[in-house]
């Protein structure tokens, strides 16, 4: 979603930290044998305030309130409680994309790739946003009937910022099977779709992105749904968590029995989709077609 080649620093995720957090805080409570209601209690808090720190609605937790959820729940341990402190340290951070604000508004995906060690994405109607150029991004905007200049510009610098998740020091893993059909969807034109698949090209020839096409001959199959993503994280503690966009935001879901499907699903595709070998010659002849269209 963007197009600015600034450079990009934080890798951490501050909400995926917030969300380790309020994991640790839930497990010692069940640990400490307390409801909710007899830790709000015993703190003299609201139930509210204690189900807002276990659910991450609570972005800023105070050192002294984790201190005495520390103590009340028996967890005595300096390092434990310095690593927790830690957590609610880094999670008070901005990463990168807090200049985006106006763009991502409360949308967390980019500080969840941030952190990703693998990412596996279905997409049905166009090339993945981390594979995409500016100009096909921006033109993806205005056939959304986005107008205001200002706003398009601004989203595709953002699309194109999140990129640099695949070409950082220690590069995500980027899986993605996409229906034949995005190789031959003309948008922005012959000379926006031939940079974009010449790039598209280049990424999938690169050690981290594996780019496989899921062929027209396949016919009806398991992903007859909306694109979607799978996030993988290199914490134990950190659920696998997926993304499915809809037209105003998106959906994420983290427990094991949303997740599953998705999983299953990508794995039928994945199967199901042509080998790399073949999808690069597949992404070579789209290329030519819309290069003698030029």
């Amino acid at each position: 979603m963007i197009h600015d080649s600034a450079v990009i620093s934080a890798a951490h995720s501050p909400s995926l930290r917030l969300r380790r957090l309020a994991c640790h805080l839930r497990r010692a409570r069940a640990a400490a044998g307390l409801t909710t209601p007899q830790v709000a209690a015993a703190m003299r808090w609201s139930v509210g305030k204690v189900s807002k720190m276990e659910t991450t609605e609570s972005k800023r937790i105070k050192p002294d309130d984790l201190d005495g959820l520390f103590d009340l729940y028996g967890i005595g341990d300096p390092a434990t409680r310095e690593a927790l402190h830690a957590l609610a340290r880094d999670a008070r951070e901005r990463g990168w994309w807090a200049k985006y604000r106006d763009v991502f508004k409360n949308e967390v995906l980019p500080d969840l790739e941030a952190e990703a060690a693998e990412l596996r994405s279905f997409e049905s109607q166009v090339v993945p946003g981390l594979l995409q150029t500016p100009a096909y991004a921006e033109a993806i905007f205005l056939g959304g009937l986005q107008t205001d200049p200002h706003r398009i510009r601004r989203r595709v610098e953002a699309r194109m910022a999140r990129r640099e998740i695949l070409t950082r020091f220690t590069p995500v893993r980027l899986k993605a099977v996409i229906d034949e059909s995005v190789l031959h969807r003309h948008v922005g034109g012959p000379r926006v779709m031939a940079a974009q698949l010449t790039h598209l090209l280049n990424m999938a020839r690169t050690p981290n992105v594996e780019v496989r096409v899921l062929t027209y001959d396949v016919g009806a199959h398991a992903a007859l749904t909306a694109p979607f993503m799978i996030l993988g994280f290199p914490h134990p503690a950190d659920p696998t968590i997926v993304c499915v966009e809809t037209l105003n935001e998106a959906l994420y879901l983290d427990s094991e029995e949303d997740v599953r499907p998705y999983t299953a699903t990508f794995d039928v595709v994945e199967r199901a989709a042509a080998d790399e070998a073949r999808s690069d010659a597949l992404i070579e002849g789209a290329l030519y077609a819309v290069g003698r269209l030029r």
